[in-house]
Order: structure tokens, then C-alpha cells, then sequence
């Protein structure tokens, strides 16, 4: 097993960032701005042949018993639990404040090995400031800082010291392969989109909290169901580009965008009470252009009634008239009302998005949608359909060859569209169509 080292302390000492050097990532937000994680993350470091598992958490307050701080609190404490070793964080310019103490009297009575670390110690490691840290009751204070990746080794060392070296990297790699789904979870801000992961994972594993925002990064949480295995991306709510205006919801949309890039399926989210709004719509356009495999939820189906039902049926023929191709599941996350048909829709999706089509039968559907209806002629150019084979996968890509096919309407573009995803029961995934017109040797 991999030791876990989580790092605990109050906002802004610089937690994320020194996960960033320890992981040799960039996953975590970092910004000078105290409360800016929220949820549990969790990341894979490698020091002198040992391989760790790095824990970062929001800024703890023992103390709080309301608000989001509380459910931040609660976060903290999983992590510790589930911590070998604990990493006291605080800030050498700042100094020690009462939450610092508060924070060392909390971890003496969880009863783990914890380490002293004092970040932001640039220019300051034999610094007369650094005896104040022994007030909190270790016996040793670790000097760092980990923008510029000062002291990392020599805690490293003492912190990986009692467990013995691996010969092999337990690291577990990162799964680019079809074998493991990555499944981010999108919408906008306060639709339940954390609360439905917290239901599949089976614990309070992210914040959540009746207020639009909670969410700000996203996060990334291993998980398996009936032998398939996951990577579930909880995102950060999309706004509309004029109303974000600080520089962290910045970073929040971008950090989603390429979630959802990177993903391969989609579970875009609605929420009933509000209907589907032209923002819903964008976010299911984004989805479109990049070709990713998309599962639409109406969540909180169990709070309207049936006029508002009907209303948010009429509302997905409307503007979500493009995304025809994805399944559409009314579901409650709270009351765990419809998951059994949506996790089948999803694994659909996914096989869709990376079914094989052989070229014969590629050709053979062509040619017959081309004897029912033939393309029209355009002037003087008469289209010829010849052959067609897979270009890709995820999205499925197929590739027809032939003579004037520059001249194809996107009807009929459309109609072969329908006949391949009828001829191989596509669902839940876009399907591009590229046409490649034969050069004339004669010309």
C-alpha cells in the first residue's frame, strides 16, 4: 500500500501549492485568495523510489459547526482519518495565529504521526521567526518553500522514512485506455451535480451546499461499478461569460472545459425547478463541437409538477433539438430516484463512442442508402458515392470517397447520418461524416 500524507492547515498557507510540487502537477487551483479549495484531492507523488499518495484540503477550522466551513471541516477530518502521515502546514511570514493552535490540539487528540511544515520560508530557513512554531508542541520544524521547491527533499525524507522502499512503482497509472470511462459531470452552477457523485460514491466524499459556487475545481475520484471501472469528474458550474468576473471562477471554467475535453462521456445535468435555459443549451453546443459523448439528466424531477413537466419537455424539443442522438433521464440525485437507467444510458454512450464498423459494412449500408435516395445534382456536378470506412473513434468518424462531393447538401449529410446510426444503433454520441472527393488524373 502507498502512504498517504495529507496536508492540513488554515486558508491560504499554501497547502495547494505545495501539493502541486509534491505531485508535479498543476491540478490544484492556486491563487492568492484564502478558501479557495473546498473538496478532498487527491494525487500520486514518487520521492527516492517510494511512491505516495498525496491528500489536498481546504483551510480547516475546527470550531465551525454552520455554513460551508463546516462541510469543508468535515472533508479535513475524512482526510486525516484516512491519512498515514499528517502535514501541519502553516505560513513562516504570517506567523502562528490561535487557529494554528486550535489545528495542533485537533491533530494530537486524532492520534497520527504529524510533521511541522512552515511554507513561504524563502531567504528565512535560519530565521530567529522559525523558534515561534515550537509553541505548537513538535519536536522538529520543517522549513520550506514549496513555489520555489526549497526543503521538499529533506521532508520528503523524513516524512517517507518509516515505510520501506518499493522496487517496483505502485503509482497507479494513469488510464488512458477505453478500459477505464472518464465520466465528468457538467452543468450549471447548483444543479446537484456534486450531491449526485456523493450518492454513487456512497459517503460525503465532496462539498456540497445550497449555494451556486461550492464546487470550484474539478475533481477527479477513481471508482468502480459491476467490474467497470471509472474516473468520476465532478466540474465547476458554467456561468455565462459576462457574469464571471473573479479571476478563480476564471480558472474554475477553464479547469471544466478540459474535463470535458478529456473526458469520454458526459452526464449533462438540468435542473427541473428552472426548466432549460439558453445557458443549458451553450453547454450542450460546447459538448457537440467537441464530440463527446453526452447523457442528458433532468434532476430534481420529484420538486415540479406535471405542467412543469410538460414544460421542460417542450423545452428539450426546442433548444436542445440538436442533441436528438442523447438519451434524456429525469432523475432525483437527493432521493436516488432513476440511477439504475442512467448508468446503463452512460455505459451506452460509451460504447457508442468507441464502436469499431468494419468497411464492408460501412460500403454496403452506403450503397443501399444511396439506391432508396440517390443525392441531388447540383448544375452540372453529379455526386458519386463510392466507399466508405471509419476515420476515428470517440466521436465515431466515417469517411466516404467518391466524385463530386463538394457538392453534398447537409440534408443529405443528415440522411446518411440516420442510416449509419440505425445500420449500428449509435446512441448517445455524435457521429461525423467526412466527405473526400477523388482527385481527376485527366484534369
Amino acid at each position: 500500500m502507498q502512504p498517504v500524507l495529507a496536508l492540513v492547515g488554515r486558508t491560504n498557507v499554501g497547502k495547494s501549492t505545495l501539493f502541486n510540487r509534491l505531485t508535479r502537477t498543476r491540478d490544484a487551483i492556486v491563487a492568492d485568495m484564502p478558501g479557495l479549495t473546498r473538496d478532498r484531492r487527491y494525487g500520486t507523488g514518487k520521492h527516492a523510489g517510494r511512491s505516495f499518495l498525496v491528500v489536498d484540503t481546504g483551510g480547516f477550522e475546527p470550531s465551525a459547526d454552520t455554513g460551508i466551513v463546516r462541510e469543508m471541516a468535515k472533508q479535513t477530518r475524512q482526510a486525516i482519518a484516512d491519512a498515514d502521515v499528517v502535514l501541519l502546514v502553516t505560513d513562516t511570514r504570517a506567523g502562528l495565529n490561535m487557529q494554528d493552535h486550535a489545528i495542533a490540539t485537533e491533530l494530537r487528540r486524532a492520534n497520527k504521526p504529524c510533521i511541522l511544515v512552515a511554507n513561504k520560508a524563502e531567504g528565512m530557513f535560519d530565521s530567529p521567526r522559525l523558534a515561534e512554531f515550537y509553541e505548537l508542541g513538535f519536536p522538529q520544524v520543517f522549513p520550506l518553500s514549496a513555489e520555489h521547491g526549497h526543503g521538499i527533499e529533506e521532508l520528503l525524507d523524513h516524512a517517507l522514512s518509516p515505510f520501506h522502499a518499493e522496487e517496483k512503482d505502485n503509482a497507479p497509472a494513469q488510464d488512458n485506455t477505453p478500459n477505464v470511462v472518464r465520466l465528468a459531470v457538467a452543468g450549471r452552477p447548483n444543479v446537484g451535480k456534486s450531491t449526485l457523485l456523493n450518492v454513487w460514491l456512497g459517503e460525503e466524499r465532496l462539498v456540497t451546499f445550497d449555494a451556486p459556487g461550492t464546487t470550484r475545481d474539478a475533481i477527479v475520484v477513481p471508482f468502480e461499478r459491476n467490474g467497470q471501472r471509472f474516473e468520476l469528474i465532478d466540474t465547476a458550474g458554467l456561468r455565462r461569460r459576462g457574469k464571471v468576473f473573479e479571476a478563480v471562477e476564471k480558472f474554475s471554467v477553464i479547469k471544466t472545459l478540459q474535463a470535458i475535453e478529456s473526458s469520454n462521456v458526459v452526464l449533462l445535468m438540468i435542473d427541473a425547478t428552472d426548466g432549460v435555459t439558453d445557458l443549458d443549451a451553450h453547454i450542450a453546443g460546447y459538448l457537440l463541437e467537441k464530440g463527446r459523448a453526452v447523457v442528458v439528466a433532468i434532476n430534481k424531477w420529484d420538486a415540479v409538477d406535471d405542467y412543469h413537466r410538460q414544460l421542460v419537455q417542450t423545452s428539450l424539443a426546442t433548444r436542445l433539438g440538436f442533441l436528438r442522438y442523447a438519451e434524456v433521464h429525469t432523475i432525483s440525485a437527493r432521493n436516488k430516484q432513476g440511477l439504475g437507467p442512467l448508468w446503463k444510458a452512460l455505459l451506452t454512450a460509451y460504447r457508442c463512442a468507441f464502436h469499431k464498423m468494419p468497411t464492408s459494412v460501412l460500403t454496403r449500408v452506403l450503397l443501399e442508402a444511396v439506391r432508396f435516395q440517390a443525392p441531388r445534382r447540383a448544375q452540372m456536378f453529379r455526386p458519386k458515392l463510392r466507399f466508405a470506412h471509419q476515420g476515428g473513434s470517440n466521436p465515431p468518424m466515417i469517411v466516404i470517397h467518391g466524385n463530386s462531393l463538394d457538392h453534398i447538401s447537409d440534408a443529405y449529410r443528415r440522411y446518411l447520418e440516420g442510416r449509419f446510426r440505425k445500420a449500428f444503433d449509435l446512441v448517445g454520441t455524435p457521429l461525423r461524416i467526412e466527405f473526400r472527393t477523388t482527385v481527376n488524373p485527366y484534369r
